[in-house]
């Protein structure tokens, strides 16, 4: 077992719930990541409000980084000790340990922190977005 925040209604911080949570190997596609660090948003709220509903309970984070424990079938990119980062759904990155689909991670270069890397990864698509395509 592993720990994570999870949300069983919506409601303000108190409504999110660390619990225990089974994450078994990753399937197809996926990768079974060690949480080292978790980036916050806006987005996570709207999450825990239910403002943008979750079917629940549910986890709740969109960004984080860490080491790719284990890798599924199909997965060639990656490997176990890898350092990646992601920004993306499924939500769930209030964890200590994941599943995520392969290809929703990026490979961090060593001169990139963990920390560093779960906070950039939304506001680094967001500018992009803002300056190439708005």
């Amino acid at each position: 077992m592993t720990k994570a925040f999870r949300v069983h209604k919506p409601g303000g911080p108190d409504s999110m719930i660390w619990e225990d949570v089974a994450v078994g190997d990753p399937g197809p596609g996926e990768v079974r990541i060690k949480q080292t660090a978790v980036g916050l948003n806006f987005i996570d709220v709207y999450h825990r409000t239910g403002l943008y509903p979750l079917q629940l309970p549910a986890g709740i984070g969109m960004e984080g980084a860490g080491l790719v424990e284990a890798v599924g079938e199909g997965v060639s990119e990656f490997k176990k000790g890898n350092r990646v980062a992601y920004a993306a759904p499924p939500t769930g990155a209030y964890a200590e340990v994941r599943l995520m689909p392969a290809d929703r991670l990026v490979k961090l270069p060593s001169d990139i922190a963990d920390k560093q890397a779960a906070a950039m990864m939304l506001h680094g698509m967001t500018v992009q977005y803002l300056i190439r395509r708005t």
